[in-house]
């Protein structure tokens, strides 16, 4: 019986083609509470897929330990230590034997201690009689990292609670691509689109411009949420809230330098855990940068969207960002691609094909440089569905709002469609 050590990155990771899950299908699973989980893996299949169900997203807060064995290992390991909230045990013992094999299991084990039993045999009795001796689920092989975090959801996670919202980060390539912008456009079309209560968060706290974007001077923000997590909850955050529009509100950043802005990997925790639970959707604007901190906000978020104007610095930065969080996220859609400031006139640019081979992703919008509408929308404080709501940029922020809150699939870009608004110069 050995231990299982891994490093999450420098893993290899599989492709999400080779899982027998589809992308998506734990979109909706809630993030699990702050437990211990110790996995007894007779197989190597398991044993893999235990220690990919530990570095998902949702399992951010857990303790998990995967060991070889199965029933007798867990049974020698805790006679003389505690038991975790969680015991998972894959057996191949038959229904006949299974329930004698689990009693010295029973006879170390803490009252307070769930057991999942993973089994090979599809015996309906069986299952009957391990409900009724105290095993909290049995699942049969081959499983799923859905169905084993489905388990665990269903035995920890409260089924009456109230749902929490959706969570979407947006962050640039590279500085000066205009991804705040794109935010701040987005938040305001998902807000009045979908009459949805939407909360912009500006995660840029010394240069933030979203105060400037929506012509809000408020007094506090993020900054009094970062800094007195003690004090943060649904209540206090509505007091740091600026409203924007009828269904959008801000939480903006100080944008001063008077003091430095240097925070641990789990600053914005508890932050994003409030907004959650506090609106149906929540925009962040992240800034770029790579950080432990915004590293963080990345890998816990439901969405991330990436913008880039089509030149090498920003293929090269795109690509390490993709790749990154495709470990940082291996159960997620990949992050959703946006090319910003397209046509812009005496400009090389590589072109939109060319940007995105390398790249094995499409753009969900293609956003031509427009300096004008762009311009006079920034200097008056507006968005541009204000400033033009029949502009083909604004259908264009329409579009990418369906496709981030989950309402329209994301598609290949196809001339006619986005594409189509690209103007050549």
């Amino acid at each position: 019986m050995s231990a299982i050590e891994y490093d999450i990155d420098n893993e290899p990771q599989r492709s999400l083609d080779e899982d027998t899950f589809r992308v998506g299908d734990l979109d909706h699973m809630r993030p699990l509470p702050r437990i211990s989980i110790h996995a007894f893996c007779e197989s190597d299949t398991l044993q893999n897929l235990m220690e990919r169900c530990g570095r998902d997203r949702r399992m951010a807060k857990v303790n998990l330990r995967v060991t070889s064995g199965g029933i007798a290992a867990a049974a020698n390991m805790f006679a003389n230590s505690s038991t975790p909230n969680l015991i998972i045990l894959e057996t191949r013992s038959s229904p006949a034997t299974l329930l004698a094999d689990l009693a010295p299991l029973a006879g170390v084990c803490d009252p307070s201690t769930k057991v999942v039993v993973v089994g090979y045999h599809n015996d309906i009795p069986l299952y009957r009689d391990l409900i009724r001796a105290g095993i909290s689920e049995y699942m049969v092989q081959p499983v799923s990292i859905p169905d084993i975090m489905a388990a665990m959801a269903g035995i920890f996670i409260d089924p009456d609670a109230e749902p929490l919202g959706r969570s979407i980060a947006f962050i640039g390539a590279k500085g000066g691509v205009g991804a705040s912008t794109l935010a701040h456009n987005c938040a305001f079309g998902i807000s009045s689109l979908f009459s949805t209560e939407t909360i912009l968060a500006d995660l840029d706290l010394p240069y933030g411009t979203a105060n400037i974007d929506f012509d809000q001077d408020p007094a506090q923000g993020i900054a009094e949420a970062v800094f007195a997590p003690e004090r943060l909850d649904e209540v206090f955050l509505d007091r740091l809230l600026t409203k924007c529009s009828a269904h959008l509100s801000l939480l903006a950043a100080p944008s001063m330098l008077d003091r430095t802005y240097d925070f641990d990997g789990q600053a914005f925790q508890p932050v994003l855990d409030v907004l959650q639970r506090s609106s149906p959707v929540s925009v962040l604007d992240v800034p770029h940068m790579w950080s432990e901190w915004t590293r963080s906000v990345l890998s816990a978020v439901d969405e991330v969207v990436i913008c880039a104007i089509p030149d090498l610095a920003n293929l090269r930065n795109t690509k390490n960002m993709l790749d990154a969080l495709r470990k940082l996220r291996p159960n997620d859609k990949a992050a959703h691609l946006i090319l910003n400031q397209v046509g812009m006139p005496k400009r090389p640019e590589i072109g939109p094909a060319e940007f995105c081979e390398p790249l094995e992703t499409e753009p969900v919008a293609i956003i031509p440089f427009d300096i004008n509408l762009f311009g006079n929308a920034a200097n008056s404080g507006r968005m541009i569905a204000e400033m033009d709501p029949k502009s083909p940029i604004a259908e264009t922020f329409s579009q990418i709002a369906h496709i981030v809150t989950g309402r329209v699939a994301a598609k290949k870009a196809k001339r006619g469609g986005l594409l189509g608004l690209l103007r050549r110069k």
